[in-house]
């Protein structure tokens, strides 16, 4: 039985947008644009005339902008996907990272190549890699729904310690390094909050994205957080209980100068890596060098293979190595290649990562995570 193809709206105030989404949609196999809307009210009555399984919309348009589009079409129609199409400007990021918030399963950035083939071309690329993940997010949706449902009972299997490798207690962790990519900005606001304040510990974050976009996901973390939550600047001290995002566009390593000195960031320009810059590697990789054995690395949602050379490194170092479970990945490849290299201690849903973290920091203490203490994991 052949796959239905996914009907998209197009919700964009611009007319040579709206035809740039045409022309790179129309270069997807298993697509359909069932329409166009030039502003929020006309989306709103196509989406209830045409049903669509998504929608690409645009953050920022007049009267009714993106984010009131999405707040009535998850009143109305909570099921429907919407990919928020966004400008590179700080108030366009800003408003991504509230959409992100509401329910947008995840968002582009507009391209700027500086030709409309140029653009077209991009966003085709870009367009296919998110409609990628929209199809596995429906997929997850549907085995949870068949799972929850009371006749035949198919509960998920419990989450068990079983499954973790022993640990040689006692062991200081000094740091946390987590990196992720597609389905990142809403997986973070759920874990995020999560952390103690008092943990001790800084962690390290590197999440796929481009400039201003991590900007504006640190400020959105930070008032969610106990932690204090910046994007790294160069040659700042690391600092325990805080969380450091790299910048988009830069690389960002841990060093220290001399042994024994405070660590510090430094933010660099240096190259891509997996055609990633801010790159998971590059940053586990300077963990690996800094903390060895004292720390935990975390591999999370998010498409390619980025972070699974740093974290053979860090786990040739003796450090801790967790990797967020299939079930609960909108993307499973990031996670994936260090499974399968055999270098993961534990592989986790995405609501244990924290306790989990808490449990080797501080194994003494029971419990599950909560604002104000570290815990440890469920059993």
């Amino acid at each position: 039985m052949p796959i239905p193809a996914t009907r998209i709206l197009i919700v964009d105030d611009s007319v040579l947008y709206r035809k740039i989404l045409r022309e790179a949609l129309s270069l997807l196999t298993g697509v359909e644009v069932v329409g166009t809307a030039a502003n929020g009210s006309i989306a709103l009555k196509k989406i209830a005339q045409h049903r669509p399984d998504l929608l690409v919309l645009d953050v920022e348009m007049p009267g009714m902008d993106g984010l009131q589009v999405l707040q009535e079409v998850k009143k109305t129609f909570p099921e429907m996907g919407v990919l928020m199409l966004s400008s590179h400007t700080t108030k366009g990021a800003q408003v991504t990272m509230d959409a992100l918030s509401l329910g947008a399963f995840d968002f582009l950035p507009k391209p700027d190549t500086g030709s409309m083939d140029g653009n077209i071309k991009q966003l085709g690329q870009e367009l296919g890699s998110a409609l990628g993940s929209f199809t596995r997010m429906q997929t997850i949706h549907r085995l949870v729904q068949a799972q929850s449902r009371p006749d035949p009972p198919q509960a998920r299997p419990a989450y068990s310690s079983q499954n973790l490798r022993a640990w040689p207690y006692p062991k200081e962790i000094q740091a946390v390094g987590l990196g992720i990519s597609t389905g990142g900005p809403v997986a973070l606001t759920r874990i995020v909050p999560t952390i103690p304040g008092n943990i001790g510990v800084p962690f390290f974050v590197v999440q796929h994205m481009p400039p201003s976009f991590t900007r504006a996901l640190a400020v959105k973390l930070d008032t969610l957080s106990a932690l204090q939550v910046r994007e790294a600047v160069h040659e700042e001290r690391v600092e325990a209980n805080s969380l450091y995002i790299a910048p988009g566009g830069k690389q960002m390593r841990v060093v220290r100068v001399h042994p024994g000195d405070q660590a510090i960031l430094q933010v660099t320009d240096d190259p891509s890596e997996n055609n990633c810059k801010p790159s998971i590697d590059y940053l586990f990789r300077s963990l690996a060098q800094v903390y060895g054995p004292r720390a935990i690395g975390v591999i999370m949602t998010g498409m390619g293979t980025d972070g699974t050379k740093g974290l053979i490194q860090m786990k040739e170092k003796g450090a801790m190595v967790i990797a967020q479970d299939e079930a609960t990945s909108i993307v499973y490849s990031m996670p994936k290649k260090p499974v399968e290299a055999g270098v993961v201690d534990a592989v986790l849903p995405l609501d244990h990562i924290v306790n989990q973290i808490c449990r080797w920091i501080n194994p003494n203490l029971g419990g599950q995570a909560q604002a104000n203490s570290c815990t440890a994991g469920p059993d």
